[in-house]
This record gives structure tokens, C-alpha cells and sequence, in this order.
């Protein structure tokens, strides 16, 4: 048994097994999904887990060379945004309109998988892509 990091093992083993480029996307509760896309769904019930709590287990694990967010954060979820920012420290933000967001994880651009939580607040979705971890 692990003792510390990522618990869940699909979520364990997804983040251990993306490679540069591949896409994790991690989303409320709301966010259509694919049905054949790779998914970890850790939802229990309303805001359990939280969007942000478990961005952050991703993030301790995870290289993330840049994100992508709906433009739609920034003013419906402004407080998300600013915690979000303060979270990636650094790495790149690409914004794009939310139906826009949602094309892209519909067609599955890249090796895209998605980490279902329980976060029911508006726009609580980001699309993390692998970096490498050759320092």
C-alpha cells in the first residue's frame, strides 16, 4: 500500500503512465464526457472531491508543461481562476471559449484522459498536458 501521494490506483497509474503531450483533463462534475475516453471517476456525491483538492494531488505528481481553460472562469469562477493561478505557478494558461474546451476534449486531441470529481461550480475544468521530466 502507498503511503503517500496519489492513492486512488487508476488515478496512480494514469498519471505514472502519460507520457509528453498526453492530456489529463480534469472536470466538474457537469463536463460531458466521451463515452469510450479513458475516465477515473472519483465523484461521490455534490463537491466531493473538490476540483481543487484534487488538482492539487495531480499537480504534486504530475509534469504539466502547460494548461488549457474556458475563457468563462475568469468571470463566472473568478475566485477558481485566481486560486488556479496561484496553483500552476508559472505554467502557461491557454484560454478558449468553453464550447471551444469542450471540442477539444470531445475529439480527443492527443492522448486524452479525464479525472471525473464531485465539484459543482461553474467552469471547474482544465485541461493539464504532460510535460517531460528530464532536468
Amino acid at each position: 500500500m502507498k503511503r503517500t501521494g496519489i492513492l486512488n490506483a487508476g488515478l496512480s497509474r494514469l498519471v505514472a503512465a502519460m507520457g509528453h503531450t498526453d492530456r489529463l483533463v480534469v472536470c466538474d462534475s457537469g463536463l460531458p464526457i466521451p463515452r469510450s475516453a479513458e475516465t477515473i471517476d472519483i465523484a461521490l456525491t455534490r463537491n466531493v472531491p473538490r476540483f481543487v483538492e484534487t488538482l492539487s494531488v495531480i499537480l504534486s505528481e504530475a509534469v504539466v508543461e502547460s494548461v488549457i481553460i474556458a475563457d468563462e472562469m475568469k468571470a463566472a469562477n473568478h475566485g477558481l481562476f485566481d486560486e488556479l493561478s496561484v496553483m500552476l505557478k508559472g505554467i502557461p494558461i491557454r484560454s478558449v471559449p468553453h464550447e471551444e474546451f469542450k471540442r477539444i476534449t470531445r475529439e480527443g486531441e492527443g492522448n486524452t484522459a479525464f479525472v471525473r470529481t464531485g465539484e459543482s461550480t461553474p467552469y471547474a475544468n482544465v485541461i493539464l498536458i504532460a510535460g517531460v521530466a528530464f532536468d
